[in-house]
């Protein structure tokens, strides 16, 4: 049976939210979309809020995933503790709230999703995440499916990290540099990968900010809290197709939603 993952890339501010609440319904049904997984840690800037979260899940999102931005809104926590269905980092310090790794049953398939930091010009100390998938992955029994969200800077350290997953998890995507990349692909063993997803939010802008803000930080400007770029918006991510015999992917298509 196929099943399709939809995985949509860091969304950078409430715009971004109302853009996939718009066309995300339409997109999901064309496509025929099982399940989707949405970065959420830049909504509100750097974090998001409980009441940012539910409108992101009202959406569109059966899962969101997080990343260094994680703790920006520090009332998210007792959030993380609460719902299942939101996951930070999973190799962030055992001490903090919430999860990083999650089961889903959907009754015909169950979907487990992992959310991982990357330690390449990321300064959090977090743990390997390396050996962080290695340990959550042999924990209970085995999905149909598994899905990894990479938030991590370095393109060579998400490369390694899908040849080390490769055939043992159905697809890994990388976040945070809100950049998609042309390089989406079925790996020799069967995992579909593309190393960044890109971002929701403006068109017009730098990285989801306000150009005139990021080009007068490069001119030595003092900084400031980010500003999200206002205007018309673009969603961006990756169309997995996943099939239940094997738990492994099929074809991998690049998205991008205006």
């Amino acid at each position: 049976m196929e099943f399709r993952v939809l995985a949509i890339g860091d969304v950078t501010s409430e715009e971004g939210t109302a853009h996939l609440r718009r066309h995300l319904p339409g997109f999901k049904k064309m496509k025929g979309v099982d399940f989707t997984v949405i970065n959420g840690e830049n909504i509100s800037g750097t974090g998001l809020t409980p009441q940012q979260a539910d409108d992101l899940f009202a959406a569109g999102a059966d899962v969101i995933t997080l990343g260094n931005h994680t703790w920006g809104k520090m009332q998210i926590t007792d959030y993380l503790e609460d719902n299942r269905y939101i996951l930070r980092p999973s190799n962030f310090s055992p001490r903090t709230p919430g999860r990083g790794y999650g089961v889903y049953d959907l009754g015909r398939v169950q979907v487990a999703v992992l959310c991982l930091i990357g330690r390449c010009d990321l300064a959090w100390g977090s743990d390997n995440p390396f050996t962080t998938a290695d340990r959550l992955l042999k924990v209970g029994e085995k999905p149909t499916f598994t899905l990894v969200d990479f938030h991590a800077q370095a393109t060579s350290e998400k490369l390694a990290m899908a040849y080390y997953l490769d055939g043992r998890v159905s697809a890994l995507w990388g976040t945070h540099t809100h950049v998609p990349t042309a390089d989406e692909r079925v790996f020799p063993k069967g995992t579909g990968y593309i190393t960044d997803l890109g971002m929701t939010g403006a068109v017009e802008s730098v990285l989801g900010i306000r150009p005139e803000q990021s080009v007068e930080s490069f001119l030595g400007g003092l900084p400031g809290r980010y500003r999200p770029a206002e205007g018309p918006c673009k969603a961006q991510g990756a169309l997995f197709t996943l099939e239940s015999s094997t738990g492994l992917c099929t074809a991998v298509e690049r998205v991008d939603i205006r």
